[in-house]
């Protein structure tokens, strides 16, 4: 072979190809078309909740994690915090804090280990030294913290972007006769495949009420355990509907439509910013590129014959 190079290159473009395809064809197409039929249609009153004992064994590394977080110092103010937050990430474990905790130790130690390996790379400073192991143990007990909230964020945003299809399905539902209860378990059942995390949420609303709950208070824990703006502020108006006995389809196709009409002024402004967004990298990396093709040649020709001319007038 005169090019073996060019061969392998080839033949590793034809195997990733060839496994891609094969990926696609007989395990994501298949997975998609079942996450589209859904679940069974009788499926008794399990609606989108995981039942106990399904989750199984926790592995070696969970347990791990939760020995060592249980080794850790807290306040109960702290834990309780901690605790919310990792429920409005999706979190719902009793072991998770113990879980989160453990984790942060790990990656503590990891980046102390890693500070320590560049060490050596730093200049003779007994201070640098110690300001580089202090920011790396920074670094590691602030991260797990970190994407935490950022599952948080993200979370907040999926159940957001899914509550107007959930008022619309409301709406119809009381309006056909349902009552509230039977409406939010109805509608929990129904976004199971398209919203699983609403469908979680509205869930275990109805569970609270058949606990023995009162509605409002399995409505308002439904706010704290989201944290979402949007969901308190329709909490608030299915409070207020049920304690002065006004009219609830009227009052949620309204709300229903005040969020669409928000969700569309937020994408005008979105795309509004975009111009001001592109003005940098337009500037740093667009715009060299334009000047290099466009006044490239002329520079060549001014380095070429007018730097000499001038060297000869001297």
């Amino acid at each position: 072979m005169d090019h073996p190079v060019f061969v392998s290159v080839c033949a590793f473009l034809a195997v990733m190809m060839i496994i891609t395809w094969s990926g696609y064809r007989f395990v994501l197409k298949p997975g998609r078309v079942l996450r589209q039929l859904g679940a069974p249609v009788i499926d008794g009153v399990r609606v989108g909740l995981v039942q106990p004992g399904s989750g199984g064994q926790a592995n070696t590394v969970v347990a791990v994690l939760q020995n060592l977080g249980r080794r850790m110092p807290s306040s109960e103010a702290e834990v309780a915090t901690l605790r919310t937050e990792l429920i409005r990430g999706g979190f719902r474990s009793e072991s998770a804090v113990p879980v989160f905790y453990g984790l942060r130790i790990i990656t503590t130690m990891i980046m102390l280990c890693l500070s320590l390996m560049l060490e050596s790379h730093m200049p003779d400073n007994p201070v640098m030294k110690v300001a580089l192991m202090v920011s790396g143990c920074a670094a590691g007990w602030i991260l797990p913290r970190f994407f935490l909230e950022k599952k948080v964020g993200k979370r907040q945003e999926v159940l957001r972007l899914s509550l107007p299809d959930a008022l619309d399905l409301l709406v119809v539902s009381v309006e056909a006769g349902l009552g509230l209860d039977q409406a939010i378990q109805h509608v929990a059942r129904e976004l199971q495949v398209s919203h699983p995390e609403l469908s979680e949420e509205l869930a275990l609303v109805t569970l609270e009420m058949r606990a023995g709950k009162r509605r409002s208070e399995a409505l308002r824990n439904l706010g704290e355990r989201t944290g979402e703006p949007e969901i308190k502020k329709l909490i608030a108006i299915l409070v207020q509907n049920d304690r002065f006995g006004t009219s609830m389809g009227e009052s949620l196709r309204t709300h229903s439509d005040f969020m669409r009409t928000q969700r569309r002024q937020q994408a005008e402004e979105r795309a509004g910013k975009v111009g001001v967004k592109l003005v940098f990298p337009i500037f740093f990396f667009i715009l060299p590129s334009m000047l290099i093709v466009a006044a490239g040649p002329g520079i060549l020709q001014i380095f070429k014959y007018l730097f000499p001319m001038m060297q000869q007038v001297h």
